[in-house]
């Protein structure tokens, strides 16, 4: 068995140690390290992006839905990411999938399941629960809608996440250390790449895909 360098990133560390408890036994001699949010995972990655595989949950404290996912997938384009999640939903699992998602594995899954879904993953494939259909999921707006998201730099799905959030511009600018009119150019971006007027409408478009959790007004 090949030793591989594996992130596993949730906020509540018993179930990150479970994990890597079930991950151990099955790749022994493997590196797995814990994040417990994402800008601790961009900590380690920033220190070394030499990274196998990220094992993502989608809730945690200032991500919501996929942001999390859309911006490693844009920022690390290279590193496969598989979402591990309490939810079940085919739609949601569809849309991680869409999003570029390797696969997506519900924490109600048995340890064997999981420890076989990530050796899929490993072999090139892309896994989620055998038992789920997930044809007819999803519709033609949420589809452009994914493929517009995947045109956003890393910076600017950053942005997003935030704009979600309700900060103001001169908010964003202090927590990424930039000017404000940086910020007003990346929102200027964000709208004409999600073909949107204003940032409530790029918050209620996220909200379409994301659920009620995004719609949040945006001023």
């Amino acid at each position: 068995m090949a030793n591989y360098r594996i992130i596993i990133v949730d906020d509540h560390p018993l179930f990150r140690d479970a994990l890597r408890q079930a991950l151990t036994g099955c790749f022994s001699g493997s590196m797995i390290s814990e994040a417990g949010s994402l800008d601790e995972l961009s900590q380690i990655l920033g220190a070394n992006s030499d990274t196998d595989l990220i094992l993502l949950d989608l809730k945690m404290p200032g991500v919501k839905g996929s942001a999390g996912l859309i911006y490693l997938r844009a920022q690390y384009p290279e590193i496969p990411v598989v979402v591990v999640s309490s939810t079940e939903d085919p739609g949601t699992i569809n849309r991680c999938i869409e999003l570029g998602a390797s696969g997506f594995i519900p924490k109600s899954q048995p340890v064997d399941a999981i420890r076989n879904a990530v050796k899929e993953v490993f072999a090139g494939g892309v896994w989620t629960p055998p038992d789920l259909d997930l044809t007819g999921v999803g519709d033609d707006e949420t589809v452009d809608l994914i493929s517009r998201l995947a045109t956003l730099t890393p910076q600017q799905v950053r942005v997003l996440m935030m704009l979600g959030e309700g900060l103001l511009n001169k908010q964003i600018a202090y927590q990424l250390g930039v000017s404000e009119a940086t910020v007003k150019a990346h929102v200027s971006a964000i709208l004409q790449k999600l073909g949107v007027d204003s940032r409530t409408q790029a918050v209620i478009a996220m909200g379409k895909i994301e659920g009620s959790e995004w719609q949040k007004e945006a001023s």
